[in-house]
């Protein structure tokens, strides 16, 4: 694969980029909504939840936590995981300044 050239690009590009990849695959944006769902913080639980392998479940929780949508705590054995609030919504200002921007009425296009 080649590479991607990010120092290209915007931070504020790059960064709207590395959100779209995390959330690309369905596991993380469930894992993501039943954090966010369920208001507390949450751990092994969501390997039963979804029948997803224990190391399946921590990469996307990996991946996740790198991203830093949400932030973990080693408690004995296991990790909690929930929302880092401050991070969550510095993204959801992102993406909805992404999303909502309106293309010209005039833009002439004839592809």
């Amino acid at each position: 694969m080649g590479l991607s050239k990010t120092e290209l690009f915007e931070a504020r590009e790059n960064a709207v980029a590395d959100i779209a990849r995390v959330l690309s695959h369905p596991a993380r944006v469930a894992i993501l909504q039943h954090i966010i769902n369920t208001g507390k913080c949450v751990n092994s639980e969501l390997v039963k939840d979804w029948g997803l392998a224990q190391p399946t479940v921590t990469q996307h929780l990996k991946e996740l936590k790198a991203l830093g949508l949400i932030k973990g705590r080693v408690l004995g054995k296991q990790v909690n995981y929930c929302i880092d609030q401050a991070k969550w919504q510095e993204f959801r200002t992102l993406m909805v300044d992404f999303l909502y921007q309106t293309p010209p009425a005039d833009i002439s296009c004839d592809c």
